[in-house]
Order: C-alpha cells, then structure tokens, then sequence
C-alpha cells in the first residue's frame, strides 16, 4: 500500500517535469522558429517524443486509469526510453553545446530531472508480471524513431543527432549506430525486468508459527 501511495507520487512528479519541460521546449522553438517551423523541429527530437509518451504514461499512473498506457508494457516502453534518453544524452551530446536561460531549465528538466524520476519511480514501484520476452516491446520505438528520423531528413535535409545523419557518417556507421542504439534499447529494458522482477526472500508468514497437530 505505501509502495503504491509512494509510486503515484513519484509518477506525478515525473508527470509534472515532462510536462513542463515539454511546454517550455516548444515555447522556446516556437519563439525562435516560428509556430509551423518550431513545431515541426519539435516533433524531430526522440526526447521530447519520449517526454511525451512518458508524461502520459505517468499521468495515466496517477489517475489510475487502468487503461493500455498505465499497463506494465507501457511503463516498461516509457522507462526504457526516457533511461536512454538521459543515458545517450550524456554519453554523446551534452558537450556538443552549452545551453543558458530558459533553454537551459528546458534541458535539465527533458535530459536529467525525468529520466533520474522514472528510475526512482521504478525502485519504488516496479510494475509487476513482466516476462523477458517484454523486451521487444521496449525496443521497438527505436527502429520505429530510426526510420522516421531518416524519413524526416531525407525530406527536409535536417537530422536532430549526429549519429543518424547520413552526412556525417558512411553508410556502414549509420548502420551500427542504429544497431548499437538497438542493443541499448535492449540493455536497459533488460535491467529493468530484472529489477520489477527481484524480490528479497523473504520467509512464508507460516513458515515462522510451529505445525499445529490435526
């Protein structure tokens, strides 16, 4: 019971900081580009697509609506995605620039603040009944994202990551970037099965009262 109060109290701070840091991020995009240019920049970048799904994951959590996105699939699917997020943000692109003000606030919240609150938020309150075979389905947003990243670029000429961008890379890389982000995918979703699915042994409440006589 105080896992489950717990639980939704961290979902709904992980809900309240996406939604933010999505708000703020568009905000910021909109200003600068324009509503139809920043829009469209927007919708380009695998964080905010996570965000997006994430914050509507933990919304649903705290409703408790018990509805396909608060299923354990879904909390799987959001968690693994928004840990890559944090993880590939840090490894690849933070020093890539340094950004200050609001863009700055933005960026803390959708990179670190989020994907720090659903690995709490999944110590706390595991989903239960994940199998391994869940895996597939923690990874598929990622050719799905490969593929329309690609698809977007192709038709305008602007890759939001260095590492899916055909200019910056040979045939060759682009595809072991793709396969290494896959197998990220399937690390991640990996450790967290293995964390919902860890349970401390604990002794069976009869075990520990003495046999009584029929």
């Amino acid at each position: 019971m105080q896992r489950a109060y717990w639980g939704r109290a961290i979902a709904g701070i992980a809900a309240a900081a996406g939604w933010a840091g999505l708000a703020l991020q568009l905000a910021i995009l909109v200003r600068g580009l324009g509503f139809a240019a920043g829009l469209w920049r927007y919708l380009g970048y695998f964080t905010i697509l996570t965000n997006l799904g994430a914050a509507l994951v933990a919304t649903s959590w705290v409703l408790g609506r018990g509805d396909l996105l608060s299923s354990s699939r879904s909390r799987l699917t959001a968690a693994t995605c928004i840990l890559i997020v944090g993880l590939v943000y840090s490894i690849a692109l933070r020093g890539l620039w340094s950004p200050s003000g609001w863009q700055k606030v933005s960026d803390v919240l959708l990179h670190d603040t989020t994907p720090l609150l659903w690995f709490v938020l999944w110590i706390v309150a595991p989903p239960a009944g994940l199998e391994w075979r869940d895996i597939k389905w923690a990874i598929l947003p990622a050719p799905i994202y490969a593929a329309y990243s690609l698809a977007r670029g192709a038709f305008n000429g602007w890759y939001p990551y260095w590492f899916l961008d055909p200019a910056m890379q040979s045939p060759i890389e682009l595809f072991v970037s793709i396969v290494l982000l896959l197998c990220a995918f399937a690390l991640v979703a990996a450790f967290l099965i293995g964390l919902s699915r860890f349970r401390p042994l604990r002794p069976h409440p009869s075990a520990a009262s003495p046999a009584t006589s029929r």
